[in-house]
């Protein structure tokens, strides 16, 4: 009975848009009658459709706005304190383990997969995936292939790399070194070359392969020195690229004195 009303109201609100409308429409096309009754239809159905566009904007932005911040709020959990004793002072809620704290995340992110589209569905499927690593790593990894293959560009960047890390952890040196090869490829904004080289280059010191990881690191400190905006002027030197060079420094002192000096960035 409660949703018939519901449904029986909605209709007279839309009876009664039209209705006004049509009225207002009638009432200006007699008294412009013979002066171009045609046109002053098509004005009207024009701007019936301009405020259509508006409303459909309104809840649009609406429900974004929903979407962001239920994703933010499942993001939250993902970086809320694990601790067996919880502070009352404490401004989150903490959970006892990250497997507790990952088993809720997942279940925000999948409300957030279900109830909106992409890009949101997309990010929630990858934050869920990333969460499902502490509970079932090979399951964990298998969704994030799934949304490496299905997703936006941006979050298909986000769940290669994260697999990858993920084949690095376990020690599966070959498969990572591919994924980071693949991430460098789609030249992403989210995961930048410059980082996925970064990883590349520990894999590679990390299998006793020196000097690959010594040119690449090399190369990725040497470009970002280089790097220069439209204004020809130096870009700021980027996170990656600043642990690059102390990675360097380390396995290579010869090498990373061979760099171009960095040059100074203005305030």
């Amino acid at each position: 009975m409660a949703k018939y009303k519901k449904k029986r109201a909605r209709e007279l609100q839309h009876d009664r848009f039209r209705d006004t409308t049509m009225g207002l429409l009638d009432r200006l096309g007699n008294s412009l009658e013979g002066k171009g009754r045609t046109i002053l239809y098509i004005l009207g159905g024009v701007i019936v459709a301009a405020l259509l566009a508006i409303v459909l904007f309104k809840w649009n932005a609406r429900k974004n706005d929903e979407a962001r911040q239920a994703l933010g709020r499942a993001i939250d959990i993902t970086t809320a304190t694990i601790s067996t004793t919880p502070s009352p002072a404490a401004s989150s809620f903490t959970f006892p383990s990250e497997q507790d704290r990952a088993k809720r995340a997942i279940e925000e992110f999948d409300k957030v997969a279900a109830k909106y589209g992409d890009p949101y569905r997309a990010e929630a499927h990858y934050f869920a995936a990333t969460n499902r690593l502490v509970l079932d790593r090979e399951k964990g990894m298998s969704e994030l292939a799934t949304v490496a293959g299905q997703s936006t560009p941006e979050v298909a960047a986000l769940a290669k790399f994260a697999l990858a890390q993920a084949k690095e952890s376990d020690g599966k040196y070959d498969e990572a070194i591919q994924l980071y090869n693949d991430v460098i490829k789609m030249n992403s904004q989210t995961v930048t070359p410059e980082t996925a080289n970064l990883r590349l280059a520990k894999v590679y010191e990390k299998q006793g392969k020196k000097k690959e990881a010594v040119d690449l690191l090399f190369n990725i400190v040497d470009a970002s020195r280089k790097a220069k905006g439209h204004d020809d002027k130096p870009l700021p030197v980027s996170s990656a690229a600043r642990e690059a060079a102390t990675e360097l420094q380390k396995l290579d002192p010869d090498r990373y004195a061979q760099l171009p000096p960095e040059s100074p960035t203005l305030g």
